[in-house]
């Protein structure tokens, strides 16, 4: 019968002793229902509280603006524009270029600069996860803003006052400051040491913010409830990120060399892994450090010194949620790249990645193999973080670094020739998983152990023995002494699967630091050279992942594109597919972005046309129409405050105060025309291109499509929404 790797100090059964001799143990208890855990998982107060009032926030936006300006939307926009027309009213000699010093820290210039610094700066630093954390909150933001929140919103800038910096689209969410709390979070969690730095960095970007946001209300670009929405939706999704895929306490900040897998055992993690071993395996710990870090990247090695007379060392392989995550996405890559190799199905759960080594390692010592010794197993945190303590082989050497005689080359083929007669694969054969130690041979992290393999990944245990072996010695000592285990016909089927992938990775870069090819030394020590073995699968998983995963890459390549680099003037900002002359909001937001044109155009749909969409910014405003013959884009409008119809001819005009001209050119491969209508303080042009209709039958629909509205009638109208609390225009200078 087994003995199980997880019995407590005091219920050890006869003649089975828990630990090295002299051990201090103390009374287990069972940790009572109800009480948490030692390190007990919470999502910080910081995050629980963004992420409640950004979603306040958002729905409280919706359910007032989401109608148009009526009732209460009108009162808050009321209140708003009266605190824009106060701070804009302030005057103090160069508050107006300081202002707009501040401003320009928010332009789209300087975001995507910072953007692209930051994501630069967590490439260099190898710090992947807070990089993929970044650009999705980027992404995300975007999406939210862009796509969803303001389309249904349709906010326009401040009313009443002058718009004297650059702005783009609706309002409300302030997608610019959005975008700046994004960085700056990401700044923060991903290149800040938490503690003092962290700390002192949020209140300078808290600092940044205000004046950051004082600044566009100085400038009329945004309202207070912009800026709320704005900042609260940004630091709500960059900090939920960060909290759930790249905690600080599971991948800590630090500028010391490490990998990202390795955990800190200080503070509490530290106080709760001594309470685990305490409670939970009756162990008196006086010291826990991290070692050998350097040969694990699955799991955060440690030795442990334990109380006793003497006192005794343990080993730990502390795992936790990103061990979990980084395997599954290490097999998912492995299966759509060489097909599943054996049993590589992930984990679904921490506890089971740690309950499959502690199973390994009862297996390695009831068959007599030189591996650690298994004490048990401890909970941390449940679901996320286990200790599996073993034996420590103390005074032992990493094989890359020990002296290798015939002793210690028989002690490691047999240990293959033992784990072949169990029915075992180690599957992870490399120099830092072999130990010497008073010249024999010692096998350790058994993680990967799988029970009854394929001949050929037993095969490749034994090949890639020998070579580690052969490290130390040479590819004819080692080959020799396997003649006396091993067949021809076995040692020949293991270097025939022994190839690229099925050598762990440490293997194959200490072979190419040596400049050796042991490889193909044994293969001329061979009496003839094996033909080459397949070892990579192909399945219906494998083909139904890649039919999956290949079309979401190349969906995402534009999505990318749009979000980082989003300068086509005709993008579909405004996300409206109707701009018809009573839509009051999408015309009002033309008006603003044009504050001189004393019409704004709207568009009057006939058959076969549609608007693919609208865009409007400071110093001009647009919008493009599609037709189902002259094909997309057929006409693209814009309204800028002036024009040169140069080269047109003027044609008679439709609309009063508006002086038409004409531009028409036909070409080999289509038609193309041009028409300005010029008014007071502005100028609508628009242009038609189409290779379908090379006779130009479409040009004389396309002028009908278009229609006016007087900015006084927008005024007239905002007045009567507001009952005359608002107005378009700030007031004229006295």
């Amino acid at each position: 019968m087994d003995v199980s790797g997880n019995q407590p100090a005091g219920a050890a059964g006869p003649g089975v002793q828990f630990g090295p001799a002299g051990i201090r143990r103390s009374l287990w208890r069972r940790r009572p229902s109800g009480q948490p855990p030692p390190l007990p998982h919470h999502l910080q107060t910081t995050g629980v509280g963004w992420l409640i009032a950004a979603v306040v926030l958002v729905v409280l936006s919706l359910l007032v603006f989401a109608g148009g300006l009526h009732g209460l939307a009108v009162d808050i926009t009321v209140v708003d524009a009266g605190v824009v027309e106060w701070v804009a009213g302030l005057r103090a000699p160069g508050l107006l270029a300081a202002m707009q010093g501040l401003a320009a820290l928010d332009s789209y210039l300087a975001i995507t600069a910072l953007l692209w610094g930051l994501l630069l700066a967590l490439l260099v630093l190898r710090r992947l996860r807070q990089l993929l954390v970044v650009l999705l909150a980027w992404m995300l933001q975007g999406f939210l803003i862009q796509y969803l929140l303001a389309p249904l919103v349709q906010r326009p800038r401040p009313f009443g006052v002058a718009l004297r910096t650059d702005w783009y689209a609706w309002a409300l969410p302030s997608e610019q400051l959005a975008a700046l709390m994004v960085l700056l979070v990401g700044i923060l969690y991903g290149l800040v040491p938490e503690g003092r730095w962290r700390q002192t960095g949020k209140w300078v970007a808290t600092v940044l913010v205000i004046l950051v946001a004082l600044a566009r209300l100085y400038l009329g670009v945004e309202a207070p409830t912009d800026v709320l929405v704005g900042v609260a939706l940004g630091v709500a999704i960059t900090l939920l990120g960060f909290r759930l895929f790249a905690p600080s306490q599971v991948f800590p900040i630090t500028y010391r060399r490490g990998r990202s897998a390795h955990l800190d055992v200080g503070g509490a993690r530290g106080q709760a892994i001594r309470q685990a071993l305490q409670d939970q395996l009756g162990l008196v710990v006086a010291e826990v450090e991290p070692f050998g870090l350097t040969g694990s990247a699955g799991s955060t090695p440690l030795r442990i010194k334990v109380r006793g007379d003497p006192d005794s060392w343990l080993f730990g392989k502390l795992y936790a949620k990103n061990h979990l995550r980084a395997d599954r996405w290490y097999k998912l890559g492995r299966e759509l790249l060489y097909g599943r190799l054996e049993d590589e199905k992930p984990f679904n759960t921490v506890r089971r990645l740690v309950q499959q080594e502690d199973y390994a390692l009862q297996k390695l010592y009831l068959i007599g193999l030189p591996s650690p010794r298994p004490y048990g197993v401890v909970e941390l945190t449940p679901e996320r973080e286990y200790l599996l303590v073993t034996e420590f082989f103390a005074g032992a050497t990493e094989l890359g670094e020990a002296e290798v005689d015939d002793q210690v080359i028989d002690d490691g083929l047999s240990i293959i020739r033992k784990l072949w007669e169990a029915g075992l694969a180690h599957r992870d054969i490399k120099p830092a998983n072999l130990l010497v130690r008073d010249g024999h041979l010692l096998l350790i992290d058994v993680a990967f152990v799988e029970v009854r393999p394929t001949p050929w990944r037993q095969a490749v245990d034994l090949a890639n023995m020998m070579l580690c072996l052969a490290l130390r010695s040479s590819a004819q000592q080692v080959y020799e002494r396997a003649l006396r285990q091993f067949s021809v016909e076995e040692i020949s089927e293991g270097f025939a699967a022994s190839r690229g992938l099925a050598l762990p990775s440490q293997l194959r870069r200490m072979l190419r630091e040596q400049g050796r090819d042991l490889h193909g030394q044994f293969l001329q020590l061979l009496p003839q050279r094996p033909r080459p073995i397949r070892i990579q699968r192909w399945s219906g998983r494998r083909i139904g992942l890649l039919l999956l995963v290949v079309p979401l890459a190349v969906a995402l390549v534009p999505t990318v594109r749009v979000v980082l680099f989003n300068h086509d003037p005709n993008t579909t900002r405004l996300q409206i597919i109707n701009l018809d002359c009573a839509d009051l909001e999408p015309l009002w937001l033309q008006a603003q972005a044009v504050p001189s044109a004393s019409l704004v155009p709207c568009v009057e749909l006939l058959p076969g046309w549609r608007m693919l969409g609208a865009n409007a910014r400071n110093g001009w405003s647009g919008f493009t129409l599609d037709h189902d013959r002259a094909g997309n884009r057929a006409v693209v409008v814009q309204l800028t405050p002036a024009c040169n119809p140069a080269g047109a001819i003027q044609m008679p005009s439709q609309q009063a105060g508006v002086r038409h001209y004409e531009q028409t050119e036909r070409t080999a491969d289509g038609f193309a025309a041009t028409w300005y209508d010029q008014f007071p303080g502005g100028c609508v042009t628009y242009r038609l291109r189409s290779t379908t209709d090379i006779e130009g039958t479409f040009a004389t629909q396309a002028p009908l499509v278009l229609g006016f509205t007087t900015r006084q009638g927008l005024q007239q109208a905002l007045e009567e929404r507001s009952n005359g609390r608002l107005h378009l225009d700030p007031p004229a200078p006295r």
